[in-house]
């Protein structure tokens, strides 16, 4: 039984590299702009762009821009890497989350700000 080993950013080509950096830096780039950003052709651009994707990097949803059919690249982003904890005071979830607007009169901000203070 072989396991599948998961590709890392250390195995991308450097073209690769700098197409995900592209598109982690815009948070979603149209695959028309991406190979123009990249200074590349098209051709090659959508080559980047559909490793990056088998890879796990991206995704890549059928999109139109400027009036043409393209693609819309998106960075896929890893759950595990995200790090909470600058929402958190205490056992706190910060009232801005979720919330459009927070009234920072209210008891919930001022005790998230409370707890804020105490673990200093």
């Amino acid at each position: 039984m072989s396991a599948e080993a998961e590709v890392t950013e250390e195995d991308l080509s450097e073209d690769e590299r700098a197409g995900l950096e592209l598109v982690r830096e815009t948070l979603g780039i149209h695959q028309s702009e991406f190979w123009k950003e990249l200074d590349v052709s098209s051709r090659k651009g959508s080559r980047i762009a559909s490793k990056l994707e088998e890879k796990g990097f991206v995704q890549r949803e059928e999109s139109v821009h400027e009036g043409n059919t393209t693609y819309l690249i998106t960075p896929v982003i890893d759950e595990r890497e995200l790090d909470f904890s600058l929402l958190m005071a205490g056992d706190m979830l910060s009232p801005f989350v979720g919330e459009e607007e927070v009234d920072a009169q209210s008891d919930a901000f001022s005790q998230w700000m409370m707890n804020l203070a105490y673990e200093e």
